[in-house]
């Protein structure tokens, strides 16, 4: 590990215990939290994973908000998001899960701010806390994380992508395998362990694409693309949440003509990126990611009992 890597590890534990001794306070909001993070950056499934558990509280009429960040946007405060709007305002992630789930999502820094004031609009309902495991000044009711293969071998910033250790899982309430990980890579005992499948559903594709995507993991968008036999003409990639320009328009347009490509391709999140710039790549395929959950019913209840019993302790 290298130096700078070990300084941090030193600074998280050290907060982390103060959380534990409860020394440094957590805030608590009228309605329950269930958190939903990872231990490095990005690239786990986070968002699609949130949308996929909203859909379940949709389905049992179960009424909620989210909370997040709102990494990326230009404002700042605490905002409604408005599904119609850009990036730019509210954030990427955001704007996507206010289109894709018929529930109000909150942006702010200061995550209980942002809870307060969708209590104020909404009543104290369920709240979805965004990318979560670190922001542990909000007390939250049920804590989930999401693990990747890669985790396992990475190392801490900056060294490497992981924000907090492997050892940190002992505060879950129920870890997540994506993208194949094994429970027994890690250290995992008397938890929920579910599983997570992860998947494309392309449609409409061009033949001979441009591939483009600014997302944490650039690679594996490539390899679930050729798995559905959908071979890229040619391929960029861009910093996860990139804001896409006129320059980089022109770019891809040029890419396009010097590969003799007939489209593109891209991912949801990239084309809330692009804004105002989506019409401007045609023929255009943007790629939905789907996530099922392997035996669902189970692990919502487990998500809803636990918040009970937590209320009611015997």
């Amino acid at each position: 590990m290298s130096l700078l890597s070990s300084i941090y590890g030193s600074v998280v534990a050290a907060r982390n215990s103060l959380y534990d001794r409860h020394i440094l306070r957590t805030r608590r909001l009228q309605g329950p939290v269930v958190s939903v993070g990872n231990l490095s950056i990005g690239g786990s499934g986070k968002t699609p994973f949130i949308i996929l558990l909203g859909e379940f509280f949709n389905h049992r009429g179960i009424p909620f908000d989210v909370l997040s960040r709102g990494y990326g946007r230009k404002s700042r405060g605490t905002l409604w998001v408005d599904p119609g709007g850009l990036a730019p305002q509210f954030g990427d992630e955001p704007l996507l899960i206010a289109r894709h789930l018929q529930a109000p999502v909150v942006v702010g820094e200061d995550r209980f701010d942002a809870g307060k004031f969708a209590e104020s609009k909404f009543g104290p309902q369920l709240h979805l806390l965004d990318d979560g495991f670190q922001h542990r000044q909000l007390h939250r009711d049920f804590e989930i994380v999401l693990v990747t293969p890669q985790d396992t071998s990475d190392r801490l910033l900056p060294a490497g992508r992981l924000r907090e250790p492997l050892a940190s899982l002992r505060r879950a309430d129920a870890v997540v395998l994506t993208g194949g990980a094994e429970a027994e890579s890690f250290p995992i005992q008397d938890k929920p362990i579910w599983r997570l499948r992860r998947g494309i559903a392309p449609q409409n594709v061009p033949p001979r694409p441009v591939v483009f995507c600014g997302i944490a993991r650039p690679q594996s968008f490539v390899l679930q693309l050729r798995s559905a036999n959908i071979e890229p003409a040619a391929e960029a990639f861009y910093r996860d949440h990139h804001a896409y320009t006129e320059r980089d328009i022109r770019d891809l347009l040029a890419l396009k003509e010097k590969s003799e490509a007939t489209g593109f391709v891209t991912t949801e999140k990239d084309a809330v990126n692009l804004g105002v710039h989506l019409s401007a790549l045609r023929p255009l395929c943007v790629v939905p990611v789907r996530m099922q959950l392997v035996d669902t019913a189970n692990a919502l209840d487990t998500i809803l009992r636990t918040i009970e019993d937590r209320k009611h302790p015997a």
